[in-house]
């Protein structure tokens, strides 16, 4: 109480008297707090009971109204005693001390503020980045400690500083490195060199040298104008006599003190307090971001940012329940990280695991933002750690169990993620891990050669529908992210050849070609017996929306291409008018499917520019036509599955139809020619969609014979599936409708 007064006292003399010189009122304030060392007997009083804080304050206002007052740039006396009497190693002193109580927090508070107010650059300074990145190493130590909130702000403000200039990270890294260099010994260390730096403990801050109370001397050559000798051996002693106790860290593994600023933030990160937790996440999210190359080399590889990120992936994925229903997982809402406050109380869609799944995916998506942002070395170790540790070590045994249960959950969780991500370096790691690196044609007797691919593509085809939903969902989501290897690994190095037609060189006299290319003797579909109930109402004419993308000199019109509404039209005559509902029904014609087609084509044509893909396919005189052609394990699997459409669930159908939609959207030519082209001369032995579909519509004509009514019937069951009649009972159709 009586301090308190004091104080009072003391700032209404201060505004009574008149003002003094600021370099005086600064040097004043500095007297005042050093005075307490060499006066005080009581050590234990907390610091708010006296006036440090007060002078501090005082102290940080005459910095800020010097620098206001004089030219930009330009260092003022007050500045000027700071830096050379080394009064911030003098305030970390104090502060490690944690003397009075309290001081360790106050301290920070007045670092925070110096370098967050003084618009010069402070830090490329020795006496400000030297007690700055010591008073680095005392953050953290603890988790749940009064001064969190006060360190994770200072730590924050030292990372926007280095945001704003990227090469002072250079002051944060090891100084043992710099000090060899500086003696002309490479910095290239070896291992066992660096663990036995034991003359560095002080750089450490591990223990407590004579060296870490530099301040002493600073301080006693901040008063030799002005103070007496026997004042200053008085604060010396004050000083040395301070009990500087090393605080148990957090249990963190610090492999070396390389960086300590990720270090210190690393710990933060552990911290219970969900604020504290994100503000760190956000410092390491400047760090990594940093275009210094040795700083990005030292935060990956002497730092435990790698195993944080995948460890807490890993332990998050392990806290999820054994069974969560997909469409859960599908439907969470967006998870932003940093934004995953969750109550269930309040939550009218609460399900079970839910508050462990929000907290998995915002950990994944903060994963993904940081390797987004991070310089590009350090984004390639981080996301090739994500690719080992958890994807390869977690994941993987999840995705190859045999429960339905638990491929079905594993599944849709590798659904969300491929859906979730979007940094390019995290994406190739996961497109590498779900589909291997081959790039080689696949045959037959290796397709197994990347065990989880193999396992996945068979999954389409599992005997629970739901699975193979859920995974050829996967498989339409990754064919939408734009990665060159997704569609090459699955589909394109098969095709590359050509070999799925069959070449037949031109005599001489042979030259009666057709115009859009065809090789004489082919025949027009329009001209095959089952099309010969084909009417002018059943085809599109040739609309400029259906019409082929512009071309370009890169991408010059090829006239061997069949034009695009001759395809279209022969994939509609595929179906006879008798097997149609479409036209029965107001709005539900092809041309709005169409028009949405050519809205993505356009899409896809973007994404796919910068690949370089042909605009031609490539010449059969320089394909090697004699490789027996395999379509790979995947169109097989699509395949084999749309040649049993008859047979399958709505759901399945629908699946398998939209998949192959999307590769159909590929503007590569040899994808275009394999799938949509009705008049490639396939090879001996080969399918193709069209040949597939060809053989469903035979079928379906024979099974629709022995149905009665069979339009009206197909009419109600094409409203029932818009919605637009209620569920009843279909007792004339057989099971396979």
């Amino acid at each position: 109480m009586f301090s308190k007064f004091t104080s009072i006292l003391q700032h209404a003399v201060e505004a009574l008297a008149p003002s003094l010189p600021l370099q005086e009122d600064f040097v004043y304030h500095w007297k005042a707090i050093t005075h307490y060392y060499i006066e005080t007997s009581d050590d234990k009083a907390p610091v708010t009971d006296t006036n440090i804080p007060s002078h501090l304050e005082q102290m940080l206002d005459i910095l800020v109204q010097e620098e206001n007052e004089r030219e930009s740039g330009e260092t003022g006396p007050c500045m000027e005693y700071l830096l050379h009497h080394k009064i911030l190693e003098t305030l970390y002193t104090l502060g490690k001390a944690d003397c009075p109580p309290g001081m360790k927090q106050q301290v920070l508070v007045f670092y925070t503020k110096l370098l967050g107010r003084i618009r010069q650059p402070l830090l490329p300074h020795i006496n400000v980045h030297r007690p700055v990145q010591k008073l680095i190493r005392l953050c953290g130590e603890v988790l749940a400690t009064p001064t969190e909130n006060e360190e994770i702000q200072f730590l924050c403000i030292v990372c926007a500083k280095l945001k704003q200039d990227p090469y002072l990270v250079n002051f944060f890294l090891e100084n043992k490195l710099k000090s060899l260099a500086s003696k002309g010994i490479p910095s290239v260390i070896s291992e066992d060199t660096l663990k036995g730096q034991d003359s560095l403990s002080t750089d450490t801050g591990q223990s407590c040298q004579p060296e870490e109370l530099s301040g002493a001397t600073g301080m006693e050559q901040a008063e030799l104008e002005d103070e007496s000798p026997r004042h200053m051996d008085d604060l010396s002693t004050s000083l040395d006599n301070l009990t500087v106790t090393s605080l148990p860290e957090a249990s963190v593994v610090r492999p070396n003190q390389d960086y300590n600023l990720v270090n210190s933030l690393l710990n933060l990160t552990r911290s219970p307090d969900g604020r504290i937790a994100v503000k760190a996440c956000e410092g390491l999210m400047l760090l990594v971001s940093l275009p210094e190359p040795a700083a990005a080399k030292c935060l990956t590889q002497s730092t435990c940012l790698c195993e944080l990120l995948t460890d807490r992936l890993a332990s998050l994925y392990k806290a999820l329940p054994q069974s969560v229903d997909p469409l859960d997982i599908e439907t969470v809402e967006a998870i932003n990280w940093g934004l995953d406050s969750y109550s269930h109380k309040e939550d009218a869609s609460a399900f079970p695991g839910k508050r462990a799944l929000i907290s998995f995916l915002s950990w994944f998506d903060y994963c993904d933002q940081l390797i987004k942002e991070a310089q590009k070395t350090a984004a390639v170790a981080l996301a090739k750690a994500v690719h080992e540790r958890f994807f390869i070590g977690v994941m993987e045994p999840q995705l190859m169990q045999t429960s339905e249960m638990g491929i079905l959950t594993s599944t849709a969780l590798l659904h969300r993620i491929v859906r979730q991500v979007t940094s390019d370096v995290l994406l190739q790691e996961m497109v590498f891990f779900i589909l291997g690196e081959q790039r080689e044609p696949e045959t037959l007797a290796e397709i197994s050669r990347h065990p989880l691919r193999h396992r996945l593509i068979e999954h389409c085809d599992h005997i629970s529908d739901e699975i193979s939903i859920m995974t050829l969902r996967m498989f339409e989501h990754l064919l939408q992210k734009p990665n060159e290897h997704i569609l090459y690994n699955l589909v394109l190095r098969n095709l590359e050849e050509r070999n799925y037609t069959e070449y037949k060189p031109l005599c001489p006299e042979d030259k009666d070609v057709v115009e859009n290319g065809l090789i004489a003797g082919a025949v027009d579909l329009e001209e095959d017996p089952l099309f010969t109930d084909i009417s002018p109402d059943n085809t599109l004419s040739n609309q400029e929306w259906l019409s082929s993308p512009p071309t370009t000199p890169d991408h010059p019109k090829n006239d061997g291409k069949t034009e695009v509404h001759k395809i279209v039209n022969s994939f509609l005559c595929l179906v006879p008018d008798e097997a149609k509902s479409s036209y029965h029904v107001e709005g539900t014609g092809y041309d709005t499917y169409l028009r949405d087609a050519h809205r993505q084509f356009r899409d896809y044509c973007a994404i796919c520019l910068r690949w370089e893909w042909p605009g031609s396919p490539k010449a059969l005189e320089k394909c090697n036509l004699e490789a027996a052609f395999f379509e790979g394990h995947f169109l097989k699997v699509l395949f084999d599955r749309m040649g049993r459409i008859l047979d399958q669930p709505y759901d399945v159908n629908l699946q398998v139809t939209s998949v192959l939609s999307r590769l159909s959207l590929f503007p590569h030519p040899h994808v275009h020619e394999y799938l949509l082209d009705p008049y490639v001369n396939l090879a001996s032995g080969c399918r193709s969609l069209f040949s597939v579909i060809v053989r469903v519509v035979g079928d379906l004509m024979v099974r629709i014979q022995r149905i009665q009514d069979f339009t009206p019937k197909l009419l109600l069951v094409r409203k029932r599936l818009l919605g637009l009649e209620p569920e009843g009972p279909m007792q004339a159709f057989p099971s396979w409708w």
